[in-house]
């Protein structure tokens, strides 16, 4: 697949959505979409931007925005970490790891003192065209969700 940078296209991938529904990518045309990545549903960090997003979800709605979070957690990890946080937007479960291949958001990391596949925390913004339009990689939590509302203001001017 074609290396994602910001301006391209971004595929239209099918995703598995809490509520064991099926989307698709392409199905978020004609707003924007932020979709973040985080390593593992119900940690600690991971937990804490859920909540992050979830506190400023009302913004991101008045600016048509939306929002979905995505892991290699298995739909059940999904349904529990949505229904435990009662996040109001969906998670998407991708076992399978095509979502995350597409955004090349699987990395080498250090766990313990040892080298393991994982996600590194990421965020994209999308358009309403469908072209990616910002991304962070190696996110930290805290501002992080402040710094992507704005980012999502600034495609209305």
């Amino acid at each position: 697949m074609a290396e994602l940078s910001p301006g391209k296209k971004v595929p239209k991938v099918a995703l598995h959505l809490t509520g064991d529904r099926t989307a698709n990518l392409g199905d978020y045309r004609g707003k924007p979409l932020v979709l973040y990545f985080y390593p593992k549903a119900s940690t600690p960090g991971c937990t804490q931007e859920g909540l992050d997003f979830k506190a400023a979800f009302a913004k991101f709605r008045r600016q048509s925005c939306a929002i979905l979070g995505a892991s290699r957690d298995s739909l059940k990890a999904q349904e529990n970490f949505k229904s435990k946080q009662d996040f109001p937007f969906d998670l998407v479960a991708d076992a399978d790891e095509i979502l995350c291949d597409a955004f090349g958001v699987i990395k080498m990391k250090n766990m313990y003192g040892k080298q393991v596949r994982g996600i590194e925390r990421s965020t994209f913004l999308i358009d309403a065209e469908g072209r990616l339009r910002h991304e962070w990689r190696g996110v930290k939590v805290k501002g992080h969700v402040d710094e992507v509302l704005e980012a999502v203001k600034s495609l209305a001017k």
